[in-house]
This record gives structure tokens, sequence and C-alpha cells, in this order.
């Protein structure tokens, strides 16, 4: 491996390990806790940057998302289309995350992890710079694809991991 492919693998891992904090042994009206009526909840959270990273990776493997490909649309059971990822969703929709087990959320996000770190492994320093995506100015290389996905997941889990704390402290 080289220092780069080092580096991504443990910001997955560490993101994963966020995510788990924020939702083992968490009940369900911990995981849907909102602060006030248009906040985010845990779930939302880690449902939103699983699908997120899913999407952006299974493109660069050039894959089907595990969301459809591995059953966990079905699983979830969720009142959206199935290519939401949660961008631009409404407060009410945020809401609308809820009844998922926390054996979902973090199956999915450990699913999702394993096929990102197995793609990581694959990757060779002039791989970084194949441009994966033409529609930005400059074009999106495979290197700034995947650090945007890790920045992007790495707050959506302190948020979540934020959440959690103030429902706990909060009593609920």
């Amino acid at each position: 491996m080289s220092a780069m492919t080092d580096t991504l693998t443990d910001a997955f891992k560490r993101i994963q390990q966020t995510v788990h904090r924020a939702v083992d042994g968490a009940p369900e009206k911990v995981l849907t806790f909102r602060a006030d009526g248009e906040a985010n909840t845990v779930a939302w959270l880690v449902w939103h940057l699983t699908r997120v990273q899913d999407g952006h990776v299974s493109d660069l493997v050039g894959a089907d998302q595990l969301w459809t490909e591995g059953g966990w649309h079905d699983r979830f059971g969720l009142p959206f289309d199935v290519d939401a990822t949660g961008y631009g969703q409404s407060a009410t929709e945020v809401a609308a995350v809820r009844g998922v087990s926390r054996d979902d959320l973090i199956g999915y996000h450990d699913a999702v992890c394993a096929r990102t770190l197995d793609f990581v492994a694959t990757l060779d320093d002039d791989d970084f710079a194949r441009v994966v995506d033409t529609s930005w100015d400059p074009p999106v290389t495979l290197a700034a694809r995947l650090v945007s996905v890790i920045s992007d997941d790495l707050q959506h889990a302190g948020q979540a991991s934020f959440v959690r704390g103030v429902a706990e402290r909060s009593g609920v």
C-alpha cells in the first residue's frame, strides 16, 4: 500500500468507528431525537452519509449501489424514491427516517465501508490523478472525490455523535 491508500483507509475506518459510537446501543427515541423541528436525527445523518458514500464509491467501482444491490432499500422501508440520498430533503423527510434498526444502520454502513476499503486497496499512486467527473471546473480527480466523501462523512458522523449526546443529556 502507498501512503495515500494507507491514509484513506485510516480515514474511512475512523468514519466507521464514529458511526458505530453514534449508533451502538442507542434506543429508537435517541436515534430519532430532534433538537428542534428542523434538526437532523442520528438515524437520518447515518443513513445520509452512508447513502452518499455508497453512491460515490459505487460509481467509482462501476457497480450498482449496495442500497439496492444489497437489499438495504427494502430493509429500511423508507418512503423515498430509491435514488434518494438525503441531499436537499425537507425537515418532514428527515423525520420520516424512523423505525430503522440500529443493526440495519450499522450493517448498511459496514457493507459500504467494506466496499470502499476493498476499492481503496486496489489503488496505486497513479490512480489518484485520474479525472472521475468532468462536470466541475476544474474536473474532479479520484483523490479529490475520495477526500470530499471523507470530509462530508466525517462532518455528518460528528453531527450524529453530537445529536446523540444532546439527546442523552436531555433525558431522552
